[in-house]
């Protein structure tokens, strides 16, 4: 039995990203763990130029690929108060004119300002990406290669995906006509489904292409994965409200801890001093809350003399529907350089940071598992999490946690922390002394047993 893994959506995120995000790192790492435990059935496939069928990569094309993705782009100086802004005597003169106008012309002006400022972040991105250094166009793959799949596959093989599928167009009925073709099982791997359970957090477009792949792809899956037990439960419980049949059990498999070999700690110039900040890495985008975290930090300096406050450092780019919070930030001066953002951190600059924060936040409002909390616990660093959906799953009895919802416990739960230096010191031991991780082999091994694959 030969498993046949559809990496098409990695190519597809490559050809327009400069850098990977969780789910390209976590699909890369399980395929990879994948091949070493069963080298000799583990395959790859793209699609066909026409769409209409699969044709077979090697591996090495895969991690060419991601380790061209995953090469450090030119680093942005961090957002803050002692950032320069340009022109900044304009930006000022225009804020006062703004302010001077009727809210009905006041609030469209404003929003065209954010998302004019969202286009021209998603065309420096794009342009940082044809810059980087060694990328080269993605070539489709070869048409006569779908001939050697389908002479390679035999019924009863697999037809697995691990990334993001969701954009690719008539997936549906790709699986489903090639299953039926070469009589293949298909296996699946779910996230999350935050389109449809919060689809106020997701891009409109976004919700109305996952709606329609998750009913159109989910029901043709022989097994379907999840990362985490909460996914599983979400996914299987939706099913059942939608009347959805599914052909088997959502089943969760264990996450791997880390991604690759734990890079070097890299101490930029633009990094703050070891010690003298809270870190909180993720997108910054609706559902990550950051407003709550900006909130709690506004009360902390309102409650706390300012030298006991620490930096709050957002670590990773900016997403969508956070255009107002970016305003506010500014308009607040990023609370005098007490909240700081570092766009696209290089891998080795995330380690300084976990390894140099005095703790993590993670306040998100949903999440399918919860990635930079287990990073954090990887790396010794104590972790203060929200409680909601996936989370207490990662980080378990080592991360502490709080109401996202509500801003009185959460500012509890980190002022606690913040007063109590003898205490935060005795849980980053706690955590270094007992923190298992999980290697990415008893992920690969789990999904093998869960496909029937004798390993």
């Amino acid at each position: 039995m030969r498993i046949w893994i559809d990496v098409e959506d990695l190519f597809q995120y490559a050809a327009h990203a400069n850098r990977p995000s969780g789910i390209q790192r976590l699909a890369f790492e399980l395929q990879h763990a994948l091949v070493e435990l069963a080298p000799q059935d583990v395959r790859f496939v793209r699609h066909t130029a026409s769409g209409a069928g699969f044709s077979c990569i090697d591996f090495s094309e895969i991690e060419a690929l991601f380790s061209n993705l995953s090469k450090p782009a030119v680093p942005a100086p961090p957002r803050h108060a002692a950032t320069p802004r340009a022109p900044g005597l304009i930006r000022r003169l225009g804020r006062r004119l703004v302010g001077t106008l009727p809210p009905e012309a006041a609030i469209p002006l404003r929003q065209f300002n954010a998302q004019q400022r969202a286009a021209l972040r998603s065309l420096r991105d794009a342009a940082r990406a044809c810059l980087r250094p060694g990328k080269t166009r993605l070539a489709p793959p070869r048409q006569e290669a779908a001939h050697d799949f389908e002479a390679q596959t035999a019924p009863g093989d697999w037809l697995l995906s691990l990334g993001s599928p969701w954009n690719v167009e008539d997936y549906a009925a790709l699986v489903r006509t090639t299953c039926a073709r070469q009589g293949l099982n298909f296996g699946l791997l779910l996230y999350d489904i935050v389109p449809l359970r919060r689809p106020e957090w997701c891009d409109r477009s976004v919700t109305l292409a996952f709606t329609a792949w998750f009913g159109s792809v989910v029901p043709l899956a022989d097994q379907v994965l999840a990362i985490s037990r909460t996914t599983a439960e979400d996914a299987a419980a939706y099913a059942a409200e939608t009347g959805m049949t599914l052909k088997s059990r959502i089943a969760p498999i264990p996450l791997g801890t880390g991604f690759g070999q734990p890079p070097a700690p890299l101490r930029t110039e633009r990094l703050p001093q070891a010690g003298s900040f809270v870190l909180f890495v993720s997108t910054i985008e609706a559902r990550k809350n950051h407003a709550l975290a900006f909130r709690i930090w506004r009360e902390l300096l309102a409650s706390m003399p300012r030298e006991q406050v620490p930096t709050l450092v957002f670590a990773g780019r900016v997403g969508w529907l956070v255009a107002d919070l970016i305003q506010q930030l500014e308009n607040a001066d990023w609370l005098g350089g007490k909240i700081r953002l570092i766009e696209a951190p290089s891998d080795g600059e995330l380690a300084a940071m976990y390894e140099d924060c005095l703790f993590t936040l993670y306040p998100s409002l949903f999440e399918g598992w919860g990635l930079p909390v287990t990073e954090s616990l990887a790396h010794g660093a104590p972790c203060l999490a929200a409680n909601a959906t996936s989370l207490p799953e990662a980080g378990g009895a080592l991360a502490r946690y709080f109401d996202p919802d509500d801003l009185h416990d959460a500012l509890r739960t980190v002022r606690d922390v913040l007063e109590n230096p003898a205490g935060l010191a005795a849980w980053r031991a706690e955590i270094r002394e007992n923190f298992l991780p999980v290697s990415w082999r008893e992920s690969a091994a789990a999904t093998l047993r869960l496909l029937g694959h004798a390993c």
